[in-house]
């Protein structure tokens, strides 16, 4: 059995549509309309599944985009495995796209670099491109590959960014590491009476000291805050460890 990922679909679309669509292609042994467990309406996407693998690549190199409904299809392959959607193997991600630019459009342009196991162009409430997109492919390869040829490169008239695709919970990684580095330290609430010269003596117990200042006034007088700028990462933690006991 081979099963197939029919989404952007039109609320009315029916598993009958579908099966008279896709029948075409070969042998179809089910075909299920997502539906909303508590409203029964549909959730504007399916899984057809084929007997034959060789019929379901016809129908996903044949039909996709074909309209039903008044609507494109987008197909591909059905991956269940929620850990390897959320992975960033062979995931790309597309900005700066012209409003043109649709889901086919997409799949055309990065089609020529491997096989796309999904494709999408984000769009708002009204079904208008936001401007990027996201293609994930069967291969490391193939994405890096899609990267290398059309990063830069005009499409519909716009430069566009193609860069690797990170998920959520690795960019909040990193952000997270990135934040342990910082070597400034905002210090507050001080008052009036600390200039630069005594700021600096205060905190040089935590370690090298590159450069220091107190926001002043126009007539020179102190804001109450300052910053404090280390030589290492740790004596910057240092503090921050400190004040806040």
């Amino acid at each position: 059995m081979a099963s197939l990922y029919v989404g952007d679909l039109h609320p009315d679309v029916t598993e009958s549509m579908l099966f008279e669509k896709f029948s075409t292609a070969g042998s179809v042994l089910s075909i299920r309309v997502c539906r909303d467990n508590a409203s029964r309406l549909s959730l504007g996407y399916a899984y057809v599944n084929f007997q034959q693998p060789t019929d379901a690549e016809r129908a996903l190199d044949t039909m996709n985009f074909d309209i039903l409904h008044g609507r494109p299809m987008r197909i591909m392959w059905s991956q269940r495995d929620p850990a390897v959607r959320r992975s960033g193997t062979g995931n790309i991600f597309i900005k700066n796209l012209d409003k043109v630019i649709d889901n086919k459009s997409i799949y055309d342009t990065f089609s020529l670099f491997g096989n796309i196991l999904s494709c999408k162009v984000a769009v708002d409430e009204e079904g208008n491109s936001k401007g990027y997109g996201f293609v994930h492919f069967e291969t490391e390869e193939a994405a890096q590959s899609a990267i290398n040829k059309v990063n830069g490169m005009l499409l519909a008239g716009k430069k566009v960014f193609v860069g690797k695709f990170q998920p959520r919970s690795q960019r909040m990684r990193e952000m997270g590491e990135s934040t342990k580095k910082f070597t400034n330290v905002f210090i507050k609430n001080f008052g009036d009476a600390l200039d630069k010269e005594a700021l600096q003596k205060l905190f040089e117990p935590f370690g090298t000291i590159t450069s220091c200042a107190v926001m002043t006034d126009g007539e020179g007088k102190s804001k109450g805050f300052g910053f404090v700028a280390y030589e290492q990462p740790e004596m910057a933690e240092k503090v921050t460890l400190f004040t806040s006991l």
